[in-house]
């Protein structure tokens, strides 16, 4: 991938406009004090060059006494010079932290808001999102880099416009001309060689992508277990290596085309134009004082030089703004596909129906749901089931607005749910996944995320504990609530798959109290025994009896007491009714009633032999 010499523009105008976000004061100090440490050593030169000029014209003994103030100038541009050196350094690290917050910021707002979750599985956005996110765990270059580089640039620029200035005086313009114009060719010639060897990186992001997973997967304690159970070090080795091979080697090749030859040719260019320079000098030798003499001579050499490689900017600059980069590029992906904002959301109170809603994962994909009508209980429950694949989950993912109809509509007391604000919406609905997460906080912490806003009403943490059956959970953790769940702290606890459940049930439970109307459980039991399972959902039937609820399951002695029970078979509704209407229809809910009460049965009777 090559960037036009627009595009590279492009890149530079916004990664100035980044640095006002580190705020006007400090960039204004940072800004002038790397032009202050370009400037000294160019002081030390001609400062250096009169004080020889002096020595080399004077004569006699004692007349050092008369180079005095030469002598000064030259000691407090280089004391300055060491001085003040740390100090744009430092300011720039500053800078670079406080631009680097704002591009945090910007990535988790269009991460958890604004992107629609679709886009967050899509493998386009995902490579885009992983280069947007590298630069913040440490793995790449940020765009606080690259500011503080091209700060520290104003340094390196002041010191070649002082240096063509004094060739130019000592010498001739001409020759100040020429040595000028080929630091800048040298420059920029490396610097597009920087540039293009960029683009190549950004061309490798899925490889990269899967380099980054495997190797974070190698080097963590997640696969400790199953690595020695199955032996999977020489394969996972193998894997390594070939995940390896597919990002380094063409990245090195690559990295061969790129810079390894345009440094051949742009250090022909430099002695080309050094030597052009040092004949004009030769040429002109005899009419020179030492002063123009070692002040042309020094300020040649700086001009030289300029196209080396700058390591306090030259990298940051070329490469930390990748990710600000990808961070665009998400932003516009995210703005395209956010769901719209609209009506303000409010309880349903006698309606919530999907209405020929179809669904479908990505244009090419087979529909999910097909035309499905259903009238959910509000404040009652509803139970879900079917086999897999049947659309449970995704209906799920569209009344949790996380995903739009492809066909038909939602409707909540006669209004479309498209037509309401989304993420007004989703502080109405209080969702436990199947995939839920399990967070490495406090246990407190773990159930407060349900209204993070309430995270310091104890009592009403406590409450959502109890009515989950997680206070037993909580009352064995050495430090109570305040306990980690995670053996990778210290004090840290790791709990059971159904320990686990009971606190992502607290945490719903949490969010209904402080209110969320619309409570929906996929699975809520699938880790849990049959004897906590029967007591989970009496406790749940009693704590929800006013709230809408929905519950998907495969166990139907969770789902028997639903004040109505749904059957999804092939994305639409095929039996809705009572547990005894839909055993009594003799249809598909009886015949998995059936074949499950048998299995159940035959386990209990084993189990009594």
């Amino acid at each position: 991938m090559v960037l036009s010499v627009k595009d590279r523009f492009s890149k530079w105008i916004s990664l100035w406009r980044l640095l006002p976000s580190a705020g006007v004061p400090l960039a204004v100090a940072a800004a002038v004090g790397n032009v202050i440490v370009g400037f000294l050593p160019m002081a030390f030169v001609v400062a250096v060059s009169s004080l020889l000029d002096g020595i080399a014209t004077g004569g006699g003994e004692h007349r050092w006494q008369d180079h005095a103030a030469a002598f000064a100038v030259v000691s407090a541009a280089f004391f300055l010079h060491q001085l003040l050196v740390p100090l744009p350094a430092a300011l720039g690290e500053i800078v670079a932290r406080r631009v680097d917050g704002r591009c945090v910021q910007d990535l988790m707002r269009t991460t958890l808001t604004e992107a629609a979750v679709g886009q967050l599985e899509n493998p386009r956005t995902m490579d885009v999102l992983s280069d947007a996110r590298a630069a913040y765990t440490r793995a790449a270059l940020t765009p606080g880099d690259a500011v503080a580089g091209a700060l520290a640039l104003l340094a390196r620029y002041t010191q070649l416009g002082c240096a063509v200035a004094l060739v130019s005086l000592a010498l001739h313009p001409l020759a100040g001309a020429v040595a000028g114009l080929t630091a800048l060719i040298i420059r920029f010639g490396q610097r597009g060689s920087l540039a293009r060897f960029s683009g190549l990186m950004k061309s490798l992001a899925s490889e990269r992508r899967a380099l980054i997973y495997v190797r974070a997967l190698v080097s963590g304690p997640g696969l400790a277990k199953e690595a020695r159970v199955f032996g999977l070090r020489p394969w996972l080795r193998e894997l390594l290596g070939r995940d390896t091979e597919h990002y380094v080697r063409p990245l090195w090749k690559g990295r061969r085309a790129l810079l390894f030859w345009p440094f051949v040719r742009y250090s022909l260019v430099g002695l080309l134009g050094g030597a052009a320079v040092l004949a004009m000098l030769s040429l002109a030798h005899d009419g020179l004082s030492v002063l123009q003499l070692t002040v042309a001579l020094q300020a040649t050499v700086v001009l030289i030089r300029f196209g080396v490689y700058f390591p306090e900017s030259d990298v940051p600059t070329a490469y930390g703004m990748n990710s600000y980069t990808a961070l665009g590029e998400f932003k516009e992906i995210a703005g395209s596909t956010s769901l719209r904002t609209g009506l303000p959301a409010a309880p349903p109170e006698g309606e919530l129906s999907f209405r020929d809603v179809s669904f479908r994962y990505s244009p090419d994909s087979p529909d999910i749901l097909r035309g499905l009508d259903l009238d959910l209980v509000v404040g009652g429950s509803t139970a879900i089931v079917g086999l897999n694949g049947a659309g449970k989950t995704t209906l799920v993912k569209l009344l949790a607005r996380l995903y739009e109809p492809t066909g038909g509509r939602i409707v909540v007391d006669g209004r479309d749910l498209a037509q309401v604000d989304a993420r007004d919406w989703q502080r109405q609905v209080a969702v436990v996944f199947q995939d839920y997460n399990r967070y490495q906080f406090s246990a407190a912490d773990n159930i407060g995320m349900g209204a993070p806003a309430h995270l310091d009403d104890i009592a009403a943490l406590e409450r959502a504990a109890a009515q989950a059956g997680a206070d037993t959970v909580i009352d064995h953790l050495p430090d109570g609530a305040r306990t980690v769940l995670s053996r990778e702290y210290a004090g840290g606890r790791e709990l059971s798959g159904g320990q686990w459940q009971r606190i992502a049930l607290a945490r719903a439970y949490f969010a209904i109290a402080k209110g969320a109307s619309v409570l929906v459980l996929d699975e809520p039991t699938a880790q849990l025994d049959v004897r906590a399972e029967a007591e989970f959902f009496d406790r749940f039937l009693a704590t929800t009896a006013a709230v809408t609820s929905v519950v998907i399951s495969h166990r139907f002695s969770t789902v028997r007491r639903a004040d109505r029970i749904v059957v999804l078979e092939h994305g639409r509704v095929v039996e809705s009714g009572s547990h005894d209407e839909l055993v009594a229809l003799g249809g598909r809910y009886a015949d998995m009633f059936a074949l499950q009460a048998r299995r159940f049965q035959d386990d209990a009777t084993k189990e009594a032999l």
